[in-house]
């Protein structure tokens, strides 16, 4: 796949899953729903490594870093924003967790000595404000209930975690540790640690088994963790976690047409600059450039 179908890939899948994580609420605590959803993906993941006969041993050191990307990326990540969304309306979290562009182009300036390209820095300014302008003339009118101050913390947190997650991860790469084999482990790793978490806090083991349930987590661990984390981390070995983190910026336009189809969400000219503004950030961040075409071939 080309960068072009690896970005819209990471869109266009996790665009939908805003929607689909609120299947999950319900007779199941949030912190468990998100040790099923990467258990489930790991083992996906496991089966099909031992099926192409892929390498799955790695070092001790080895093991560390992918620890630590699985509790970034697939742990401490989707924990807060699981839990922000019970606090405050998605669009806001989804606004918050934008900022992740920001967060990655410093983190790859910081770590990694990637120039910030003054493109890529407008392009990632206007993406955020047309998020904005998309999402929060309706947050207002739904922020009356909640621990408003708690779900803001949790999601700029989850913005904070998974930028470092990505970080670590563009190093695991650059160290040669592969992708597939590389999720399956951390994305075990992460889920452990939530399952220890959850044992320790005494949250309960219950499942649910209802079809609602059952197909958002199929859904969610198929399509919103195997597949989309696999586009979205080789986007990030080959361009860099600056350039991809933008895909966290286009990603509630997605949600926003689904909002729109199955909603009857209303357009307003606040919605239709914001969608404008996210476009123009869209074509300023991933430019067709001769290094890019060259990593994809």
């Amino acid at each position: 796949m080309n960068n072009l179908s690896l970005y819209l890939a990471s869109v266009l899948i996790w665009g939908s899953t805003w929607i689909v994580i609120t299947f999950q609420y319900g007779k199941v605590a949030p912190e468990v729903s998100v040790v099923y959803r990467f258990w489930l993906a790991a083992l996906m993941l496991l089966g099909w490594c031992l099926l192409r006969g892929l390498k799955l041993s790695f070092k001790a050191h080895e093991h560390v870093w992918l620890a630590l990307q699985g509790v970034l990326l697939f742990g401490v990540n989707y924990v807060c924003v699981y839990i922000a969304e019970q606090h405050i309306a998605s669009g806001l979290t989804a606004v918050i967790f934008s900022l992740m562009v920001f967060l990655n182009m410093i983190g790859a300036r910081i770590f990694f000595s990637t120039p910030i390209a003054l493109k890529a820095l407008l392009g990632a300014t206007l993406g955020v404000a047309g998020v904005a302008l998309i999402c929060l003339p309706g947050v207002g009118k739904s922020m009356g209930t909640g621990h408003v101050g708690f779900g803001l913390g949790l999601a700029l947190s989850s913005a904070v975690s998974a930028s470092c997650g990505n970080l670590v991860s563009q190093r695991n790469q650059k160290q040669g540790l592969p992708i597939i084999q590389g999720n399956a482990i951390s994305m075990f790793y992460g889920a452990t640690l939530v399952a220890l978490y959850c044992w320790i806090s005494g949250k309960p083991f219950t499942f649910d088994a209802s079809f609602r349930y059952l197909s958002s987590l199929a859904y969610l661990a198929l399509f919103g963790s195997v597949l989309a984390f696999g586009a979205f981390l080789t986007l990030i070995g080959r361009i860099g976690a600056g350039r991809a983190g933008y895909a966290m910026v286009a990603i509630p336009l997605v949600a926003l047409g689904l909002s729109t189809f199955f909603e009857g969400l209303r357009w307003e000219w606040s919605l239709a600059l914001g969608v404008i503004f996210c476009l123009a950030g869209n074509v300023l961040v991933l430019p067709r450039t001769p290094k890019m075409a060259k990593a994809a071939a």
